[in-house]
């Protein structure tokens, strides 16, 4: 007869022990590793399910052979050659030279000149030019986006790429599985038949996905339409009010690009689309040679990053560069803040040499817990003279950065230890006083609608409330 019991206590141990040398060998984060050995310790069945769920980086061998093949960009950028013979790549002085040269060693794409830059801050306007450029469309549209939804806003961006294929434009629409999973359905189905092809990324059903890592996100933005136009940031196609009518619309920041920069971004979505479909897009048709003179005077870089490099921290990295260089002013939005140690020790450091360092953040976002983490680091911060900011209109979702006069920083990545390490994420930087000015023009919006934590506030919280937000920042490692 099985001892029951004893049965049990011995598997518990089993798996202890069995798993100790699992997590320890295979999480390239020490943090996180402790993390999950504490978990595996306390409840070690559910642990071990839940690690091997959403625990490891896996992105399965052919998935990652593509990632190795392609990983410097070098076969799309062959068909970039026309396009940097007419490329200005500026020449930049200290600080800015740095930050260039580590986002382009770690992103593999270069600082390119002679771009142009509109900011949009509306929703509204945002679908309304990017369906104006579709509808002009002659070649090609090519979109990518974490989530599109069959609503308002989904529906007249699909429908504008319905019109397009009509012509005959080649249209091709890459919405990831998880956050598109609504419009993934009859949707989807309906625009294949019209002519459009749609392409999930990263499905989520455990066999399609065997078992890789389910929570492992496409979350870029990304519209190209004819090589020459590029839509990126922090904006999904979807209703502005989606999922939190309560709270308001989102408040995002898109731009709109034209310039030798698109031409990068084109790279981006080549790249996405050949590791899902095996489709190459190294054709003259989809990189079309600058004629005459360049749009604008904008110096910008593309830095694409996930969990595919070698160390998995690209954009933090970058950030941090940055972060490090500041000496007079930080502003920086971001929807959710869960930082690791390093980033939470770059911006007091920015504000303990004397940089004006503002951090504005949503007073309430969709995760609680997220709200709890970014709560639990008010404090260290506020004590290092770094001015936090609760915004209140609507809900805060674009993700930005500017640094003194020379540096502005926007895309897809929040300041979450989840866009620095595990999500596919498409930033941009912009260097130069002019970039920054405007970045900061839109920065200055989040503040005018925003309140200024005081010290006594956030002193005056609960006991109970400071037990919460310290026993969320213990999973902030595994977020």
């Amino acid at each position: 007869m099985i001892d029951w019991p004893l049965a049990f206590f011995i598997s518990d141990w089993a798996i202890r022990l069995i798993m100790l040398p699992v997590i320890v060998s295979r999480k390239r984060n020490c943090t996180a590793a402790l993390a999950w050995m504490l978990i595996v310790s306390f409840v070690p069945w559910i642990g071990t399910v839940l690690y091997f769920f959403i625990g490891e980086i896996r992105l399965g061998k052919r998935r990652l052979k593509r990632y190795a093949r392609n990983a410097d960009v070098s076969l799309v950028a062959r068909r970039t050659a026309a396009i940097a013979s007419a490329i200005v790549r500026p020449e930049l002085s200290g600080s800015g030279r740095s930050i260039s040269n580590v986002a382009e060693h770690l992103g593999s794409m270069p600082i390119v000149g002679g771009n142009s830059v509109e900011y949009i801050l509306d929703s509204t306007k945002f679908v309304d030019e990017l369906v104006a450029e579709i509808d002009k469309a002659k070649s090609h549209a090519h979109l990518m986006f974490y989530i599109i939804r069959p609503d308002e806003t989904g529906t007249r961006v699909t429908d504008a790429l319905v019109r397009a294929a009509a012509r005959g434009v080649e249209c091709r629409l890459l919405a990831d599985a998880a956050g598109s999973s609504d419009f993934l359905g009859k949707p989807a189905d309906v625009l294949r038949s019209r002519g459009v092809r749609v392409v999930s990324n990263f499905p989520v059903g455990i066999f399609r996905q065997r078992l890789h890592r389910m929570d492992l996100r496409n979350h870029r933005k990304l519209a190209v339409v004819d090589g020459q136009v590029a839509f990126t940031g922090s904006q999904n196609l979807v209703n502005p009010d989606y999922g939190h009518k309560h709270y308001g619309a989102w408040q995002d920041l898109s731009l709109r690009l034209v310039g030798p920069t698109v031409g990068y971004l084109q790279a981006v979505f080549a790249e996405d689309w050949d590791y899902e479909t095996s489709e190459d897009l190294d054709k003259p048709t989809y990189f079309p040679d600058i004629v005459g003179a360049l749009p604008g005077d904008v110096a910008m870089q593309v830095v694409p990053s996930g969990p595919h490099t070698k160390d998995g921290s690209v954009v933090r990295d970058i950030l941090l560069e940055a972060l490090h260089s500041a000496r007079q002013r930080v502003i920086i939005t971001t929807p959710y803040f869960v930082p690791d140690e390093a980033t939470m020790t770059a911006i007091r450091l920015a504000a303990l040499r004397g940089a004006q360092v503002d951090l504005v953040l949503p007073k309430r976002t969709d995760s609680l817990i997220a709200d709890l983490i970014a709560r639990s680091h008010m404090g260290a911060l506020m004590a290092a003279g770094v001015r936090i900011h609760a915004h209140h209109v609507g809900l805060l979702h674009a993700k930005t950065m500017s640094v003194d006069d020379g540096l502005a920083f926007v895309g897809s990545a929040n300041f979450d230890v989840r866009s620095f390490f595990l999500n596919f994420e498409l930033s941009v930087l912009m260097y130069g006083s002019d970039a920054t000015a405007r970045l900061r023009a839109c920065q200055r919006k989040a503040l005018n609608e925003s309140t200024l934590v005081s010290h006594k506030e956030y002193a005056d919280r609960s006991w109970s409330a400071c037990f919460k937000e310290d026993l969320a920042c213990l999973a902030s490692p595994l977020m």
